[in-house]
């Protein structure tokens, strides 16, 4: 009897969950990636949750000392870089490219192919079809969109749902930590570090670096840094390049004009702590505008959506891989226990909850920076003063909020 096939569409760590755990279970599984290029250059520091290590487990990938750099203390620094708090915390710090490159590297060469944008979908009783740009045309069983928040898949199915501007941008940045000076080093790379500028929030922290190296001194340093941009004048500059041409919402790092750069750096001078403002000022940084999205439905007949394609949930709560991994195992367990109609049904229902309470999670962790951008007298208490003490307690809840939000679906 021929296996059941399912196309995953998105070469990313979603699609690439989906594909083990349903190879797993029984499936003839082959993903699509629409980039001509391996992605493993691509993302930026991650944080871990158990779920997450689990799913990898599940897969036959161990977690181990070379998949993150584990901390135990998160201060927040102050303008003059003086420890203003300091508690104790539990948190495992990866890279993006180290899970992913973990993922691809354990699936069969022949069940993933770049350079596959996909152009249209149909599907009927008897399956479902994807028809790439190039005219290549597959069948399959059942049909994944893991192709992330500009989904190709969601377009056809939802035009009317898109992402929404959450009001800020994340400025990142990475170094390599040999590349830091080592008074510097030895002040920070051992802790979780928060800066908290008025309207703004700056994090660092180390994760592996090349060849997931997480020795001390061979690893990298991470920074996101929360800023403020109306969607307006500010955020319009910002992904206007050199030559004028305005890219939309997003602007690919390298079109980032010298000017700005040159302005972000002088600004970390002048508003965070000294040690982190020179690692930021040595690095080269780049932005995105931050986003939020929340489907009204993520089952269509035989396709689903899964990841970013489905739900976006600010980048605060720390999830976005780790819900993947969960909606992976989800789809795959439902469907493996239930059958493919109704295990698609039990997908829907427990990870349309699921998602949309991350969303609203990311929504409340970052509604002091959405704020921001209101009128003073148009903002609640809590939009017009941070709480210390509840930005710290966020972040080490983090694990236990995705584990609630488990057991309520």
């Amino acid at each position: 009897m021929a296996k059941p096939r399912a196309l995953v569409i998105g070469g990313s760590v979603g699609g690439l969950f989906a594909a083990h755990l349903l190879r797993n279970t029984g499936w003839e599984v082959a993903v699509f990636e629409r980039n001509a290029d391996d992605l493993t250059s691509r993302g930026a520091g991650i944080a871990t949750h158990p779920q997450l290590i689990d799913v990898m487990q599940r897969i036959g990938i161990a977690f181990d000392d070379s998949m993150g750099v584990k901390l135990n203390t998160v201060v927040v620094l102050d303008r003059g870089g003086n420890v203003i708090e300091q508690r104790a915390t539990a948190r495992t710090m990866s890279a993006w490219a180290r899970i992913y490159r973990s993922l691809k590297e354990a699936l069969p060469v022949q069940s993933y192919r770049l350079g596959m944008a996909l152009a249209h979908i149909a599907q009927d009783a008897d399956g479902v079809t994807a028809i790439f740009a190039d005219g290549t045309q597959v069948t399959g069983d059942l049909l994944i969109g893991a192709d992330g928040i500009r989904s190709t898949v969601r377009d056809q199915l939802l035009p009317d749902v898109q992402p929404a501007y959450a009001g800020y941008v994340a400025w990142r940045a990475m170094l390599d930590e040999s590349e830091i000076p080592a008074d510097i080093r030895a002040m920070v790379t051992e802790l979780y570090t928060f800066c908290l500028p008025e309207g703004e929030m700056f994090l660092a922290y180390a994760v592996p670096g090349r060849n997931d190296d997480t020795q001390v001194g061979r690893r990298a340093y991470n920074i996101v840094w929360y800023r403020p941009a109306d969607p307006g004048t500010t955020l319009v500059d910002l992904c206007t390049d050199a030559s004028g041409h305005y890219h939309g919402l997003s602007i690919p790092p390298p079109l980032i004009r010298p000017d700005i750069i040159a302005a972000i750096k002088a600004t970390a001078h002048a508003l965070v702590a000294p040690q982190v403002a020179d690692i930021f000022a040595r690095a080269q940084p780049f932005f995105q505008p931050i986003f939020d999205l929340e489907s009204p439905q993520i089952v269509f007949g035989r396709i689903a959506l899964l990841g970013d394609a489905a739900f976006v949930a600010r980048p605060h709560v720390g999830a976005g891989i780790t819900k993947a991994a969960i909606d992976a195992a989800s789809l795959a367990d439902a469907v493996a226990e239930e059958g493919l109609d109704a295990g698609l049904a039990r997908y829907q229902r427990e990870q349309h909850r699921f998602g949309s309470g991350l969303v609203m999670l990311g929504r409340q962790e970052g509604a002091y920076l959405s704020a921001q951008l209101k009128p003073r007298g148009e903002r609640s208490r809590a939009e017009l003063e941070r709480d210390v003490d509840s930005v710290i307690l966020a972040h080490n809840s983090r694990s236990e909020s995705v584990r609630r939000l488990l057991a309520s679906r």
